[in-house]
Protein backbone atom coordinates (compact mmCIF):
# COMPACT_ATOMS: atom_id res chain seq x y z
CA UNK A 1 0.00 0.00 0.00
CA UNK A 2 1.39 3.37 -0.96
CA UNK A 3 2.38 5.73 1.80
CA UNK A 4 0.01 8.63 2.38
CA UNK A 5 1.21 12.14 3.05
CA UNK A 6 -0.89 14.40 5.22
CA UNK A 7 -1.05 18.17 5.25
CA UNK A 8 -3.02 20.07 7.87
CA UNK A 9 -3.99 23.68 7.26
CA UNK A 10 -5.53 25.74 10.04
CA UNK A 11 -7.39 29.04 10.00
CA UNK A 12 -5.77 31.37 12.48
CA UNK A 13 -7.46 34.69 11.81
CA UNK A 14 -8.41 36.63 14.96
CA UNK A 15 -12.05 37.08 14.00
CA UNK A 16 -14.86 36.95 16.60
CA UNK A 17 -16.64 33.62 16.62
CA UNK A 18 -20.08 35.16 16.26
CA UNK A 19 -20.47 37.79 13.56
CA UNK A 20 -23.60 39.78 12.89
CA UNK A 21 -23.06 39.78 9.11
CA UNK A 22 -22.14 36.96 6.70
CA UNK A 23 -18.42 36.23 6.73
CA UNK A 24 -16.50 33.91 4.41
CA UNK A 25 -13.20 32.59 5.75
CA UNK A 26 -10.56 31.53 3.23
CA UNK A 27 -7.68 29.21 4.03
CA UNK A 28 -4.39 29.92 2.30
CA UNK A 29 -1.88 27.13 2.20
CA UNK A 30 1.32 27.54 0.26
CA UNK A 31 2.75 24.08 0.89
CA UNK A 32 -0.12 21.95 -0.33
CA UNK A 33 0.77 22.30 -4.02
CA UNK A 34 4.52 21.80 -3.80
CA UNK A 35 4.35 18.00 -3.99
CA UNK A 36 1.81 15.40 -5.00
CA UNK A 37 -0.34 14.17 -2.11
CA UNK A 38 -2.78 11.37 -1.44
CA UNK A 39 -4.74 13.10 1.30
CA UNK A 40 -5.15 16.67 2.51
CA UNK A 41 -7.23 18.05 5.37
CA UNK A 42 -8.43 21.59 6.09
CA UNK A 43 -10.10 22.72 9.31
CA UNK A 44 -11.76 25.93 10.50
CA UNK A 45 -11.92 26.91 14.16
CA UNK A 46 -14.34 29.83 13.85
CA UNK A 47 -17.90 30.19 12.64
CA UNK A 48 -17.67 30.23 8.87
CA UNK A 49 -20.92 32.11 8.22
CA UNK A 50 -23.29 33.78 10.59
CA UNK A 51 -25.40 33.88 12.47
CA UNK A 52 -27.55 35.29 9.65
CA UNK A 53 -31.12 36.35 10.47
CA UNK A 54 -33.96 36.63 7.95
CA UNK A 55 -31.48 36.93 5.08
CA UNK A 56 -30.79 34.73 2.07
CA UNK A 57 -27.05 34.62 1.34
CA UNK A 58 -25.24 33.88 -1.89
CA UNK A 59 -22.90 30.90 -2.14
CA UNK A 60 -19.79 31.67 -0.08
CA UNK A 61 -16.49 29.81 0.04
CA UNK A 62 -15.88 28.66 3.60
CA UNK A 63 -13.01 26.18 3.09
CA UNK A 64 -10.55 25.96 0.20
CA UNK A 65 -7.62 23.65 -0.56
CA UNK A 66 -5.42 22.62 -3.48
CA UNK A 67 -4.17 19.12 -4.12
CA UNK A 68 -1.51 18.03 -6.60
CA UNK A 69 -1.98 14.61 -8.17
CA UNK A 70 0.82 12.75 -9.95
CA UNK A 71 -1.59 10.52 -11.87
CA UNK A 72 -5.10 10.57 -13.26
CA UNK A 73 -7.24 9.83 -10.23
CA UNK A 74 -10.64 10.46 -8.68
CA UNK A 75 -11.25 12.69 -5.68
CA UNK A 76 -13.31 11.64 -2.69
CA UNK A 77 -14.11 14.60 -0.45
CA UNK A 78 -15.75 14.76 2.95
CA UNK A 79 -17.12 18.03 4.34
CA UNK A 80 -18.32 18.31 7.92
CA UNK A 81 -19.67 21.34 9.80
CA UNK A 82 -21.47 22.45 12.89
CA UNK A 83 -24.88 23.76 11.84
CA UNK A 84 -26.94 26.06 14.02
CA UNK A 85 -30.64 26.72 13.41
CA UNK A 86 -32.85 29.23 15.22
CA UNK A 87 -36.58 29.66 14.63
CA UNK A 88 -39.06 31.74 16.63
CA UNK A 89 -42.77 32.26 16.02
CA UNK A 90 -45.53 34.09 17.88
CA UNK A 91 -49.29 34.14 17.26
CA UNK A 92 -51.83 36.68 18.43
CA UNK A 93 -55.46 35.61 18.50
CA UNK A 94 -58.81 36.64 19.96
CA UNK A 95 -62.49 35.82 19.46
CA UNK A 96 -61.50 32.31 18.32
CA UNK A 97 -59.93 33.61 15.09
CA UNK A 98 -57.03 31.33 14.10
CA UNK A 99 -53.63 32.97 13.70
CA UNK A 100 -50.62 31.19 12.15
CA UNK A 101 -46.91 32.00 11.89
CA UNK A 102 -44.21 29.97 10.12
CA UNK A 103 -40.41 30.19 10.13
CA UNK A 104 -37.92 28.15 8.07
CA UNK A 105 -34.12 28.21 8.30
CA UNK A 106 -31.74 26.05 6.27
CA UNK A 107 -28.05 25.63 5.47
CA UNK A 108 -26.89 24.15 2.15
CA UNK A 109 -23.37 23.01 1.27
CA UNK A 110 -21.69 22.09 -2.01
CA UNK A 111 -18.16 21.20 -3.11
CA UNK A 112 -16.70 22.81 -6.23
CA UNK A 113 -13.71 21.21 -7.99
CA UNK A 114 -11.97 23.41 -10.56
CA UNK A 115 -15.14 25.47 -10.91
CA UNK A 116 -17.54 22.52 -11.37
CA UNK A 117 -19.91 21.08 -8.77
CA UNK A 118 -18.82 17.74 -7.37
CA UNK A 119 -21.42 14.97 -7.14
CA UNK A 120 -24.08 14.93 -5.82
CA UNK A 121 -24.32 18.74 -5.97
CA UNK A 122 -26.10 20.81 -3.32
CA UNK A 123 -26.71 19.08 0.01
CA UNK A 124 -28.95 20.28 2.83
CA UNK A 125 -26.86 20.16 6.01
CA UNK A 126 -29.64 21.46 8.23
CA UNK A 127 -33.23 22.63 7.84
CA UNK A 128 -36.13 23.34 10.14
CA UNK A 129 -39.67 24.54 9.47
CA UNK A 130 -41.64 25.67 12.50
CA UNK A 131 -45.36 26.43 12.31
CA UNK A 132 -47.42 27.75 15.22
CA UNK A 133 -51.22 28.16 15.14
CA UNK A 134 -53.71 29.10 17.81
CA UNK A 135 -57.42 29.95 18.14
CA UNK A 136 -57.90 31.86 21.39
CA UNK A 137 -60.82 33.68 22.98
CA UNK A 138 -58.73 36.61 24.10
CA UNK A 139 -58.23 38.41 27.41
CA UNK A 140 -61.61 39.72 28.59
CA UNK A 141 -60.68 41.16 31.98
CA UNK A 142 -62.12 44.64 32.22
CA UNK A 143 -64.30 44.12 29.15
CA UNK A 144 -67.40 42.85 30.98
CA UNK A 145 -70.30 44.94 32.21
CA UNK A 146 -73.68 44.21 33.78
CA UNK A 147 -76.80 45.76 32.33
CA UNK A 148 -80.51 45.29 32.85
CA UNK A 149 -82.14 43.74 29.84
CA UNK A 150 -85.61 44.41 28.49
CA UNK A 151 -87.08 41.75 30.77
CA UNK A 152 -85.76 43.58 33.79
CA UNK A 153 -83.09 40.99 34.54
CA UNK A 154 -79.35 41.62 34.98
CA UNK A 155 -77.24 40.57 31.99
CA UNK A 156 -73.48 40.34 31.48
CA UNK A 157 -72.33 42.02 28.28
CA UNK A 158 -68.91 41.60 26.63
CA UNK A 159 -67.41 44.52 24.73
CA UNK A 160 -65.61 42.72 21.88
CA UNK A 161 -63.71 45.88 20.95
CA UNK A 162 -62.13 45.81 24.39
CA UNK A 163 -60.92 42.18 24.20
CA UNK A 164 -57.12 41.89 23.97
CA UNK A 165 -55.46 39.13 21.92
CA UNK A 166 -53.72 36.30 23.74
CA UNK A 167 -50.16 35.67 22.61
CA UNK A 168 -48.30 32.34 22.32
CA UNK A 169 -44.64 32.08 21.31
CA UNK A 170 -42.40 29.14 20.38
CA UNK A 171 -38.60 29.30 20.09
CA UNK A 172 -36.18 26.53 19.02
CA UNK A 173 -32.39 26.84 18.95
CA UNK A 174 -30.21 23.84 18.02
CA UNK A 175 -26.64 23.08 16.97
CA UNK A 176 -25.67 19.77 15.34
CA UNK A 177 -22.62 18.36 13.56
CA UNK A 178 -23.25 17.10 10.03
CA UNK A 179 -21.11 15.65 7.25
CA UNK A 180 -21.45 14.42 3.69
CA UNK A 181 -19.25 12.76 1.06
CA UNK A 182 -18.70 14.24 -2.40
CA UNK A 183 -17.00 12.77 -5.46
CA UNK A 184 -15.29 14.06 -8.58
CA UNK A 185 -14.22 11.53 -11.22
CA UNK A 186 -11.56 11.16 -13.89
CA UNK A 187 -9.39 14.12 -13.01
CA UNK A 188 -6.10 14.61 -14.82
CA UNK A 189 -2.74 14.82 -13.11
CA UNK A 190 -1.70 18.23 -11.82
CA UNK A 191 -3.03 20.77 -9.37
CA UNK A 192 -6.74 20.87 -8.59
CA UNK A 193 -8.62 23.47 -6.57
CA UNK A 194 -11.36 22.38 -4.19
CA UNK A 195 -13.77 24.78 -2.53
CA UNK A 196 -16.49 24.10 -0.01
CA UNK A 197 -19.29 26.62 -0.40
CA UNK A 198 -22.30 27.25 1.80
CA UNK A 199 -25.58 29.12 1.48
CA UNK A 200 -28.10 30.12 4.16
CA UNK A 201 -31.80 30.38 3.29
CA UNK A 202 -34.82 31.53 5.22
CA UNK A 203 -38.56 31.68 4.65
CA UNK A 204 -41.39 32.85 6.83
CA UNK A 205 -44.88 34.26 7.09
CA UNK A 206 -47.06 35.77 9.79
CA UNK A 207 -50.58 37.13 10.10
CA UNK A 208 -51.02 38.95 13.42
CA UNK A 209 -47.93 37.42 15.00
CA UNK A 210 -44.23 37.47 14.14
CA UNK A 211 -41.51 35.13 12.90
CA UNK A 212 -37.70 35.00 13.01
CA UNK A 213 -35.41 32.55 11.20
CA UNK A 214 -31.64 32.41 11.62
CA UNK A 215 -28.83 29.97 10.83
CA UNK A 216 -25.07 29.71 11.09
CA UNK A 217 -22.30 27.49 9.79
CA UNK A 218 -19.81 26.77 12.56
CA UNK A 219 -16.51 24.92 12.78
CA UNK A 220 -15.76 22.73 9.78
CA UNK A 221 -13.44 20.17 8.23
CA UNK A 222 -12.63 19.33 4.62
CA UNK A 223 -10.89 16.02 3.85
CA UNK A 224 -9.73 15.33 0.28
CA UNK A 225 -8.53 11.87 -0.74
CA UNK A 226 -7.02 11.03 -4.13
CA UNK A 227 -8.28 7.52 -4.93
CA UNK A 228 -9.12 5.08 -7.70
CA UNK A 229 -12.83 4.38 -7.53
CA UNK A 230 -14.47 1.26 -8.90
CA UNK A 231 -16.89 2.65 -11.51
CA UNK A 232 -20.30 1.34 -10.67
CA UNK A 233 -22.59 4.22 -11.65
CA UNK A 234 -24.59 5.79 -10.30
CA UNK A 235 -23.28 6.53 -6.81
CA UNK A 236 -22.25 4.96 -4.49
CA UNK A 237 -18.76 3.96 -5.61
CA UNK A 238 -16.56 1.40 -3.93
CA UNK A 239 -13.03 2.47 -2.98
CA UNK A 240 -10.37 0.04 -4.12
CA UNK A 241 -7.44 -0.70 -1.84
CA UNK A 242 -4.21 0.73 -3.23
Amino acid sequence: MANKHYYIGKMLWAVPALMLAPLALYAQNGNSTNASAKVTIETSYLNAIGPVTNTVTDWQTVLEQNIKMANNHDLLMGAGFEVGLYTATTVSSKLLVTDTSTATASVKVRVVVDGANAAPGEVVFGKRTQTLSASLEGAIAGCLSIITNSAGNPQIVLDTNCVLPEVISLIQDTVTANSFSFGSLNLSSGIHNIKVQAKIDFQGSAQNGTFTAAALLGKGTLIIDSVRLAKNPPFPYVIQTQ
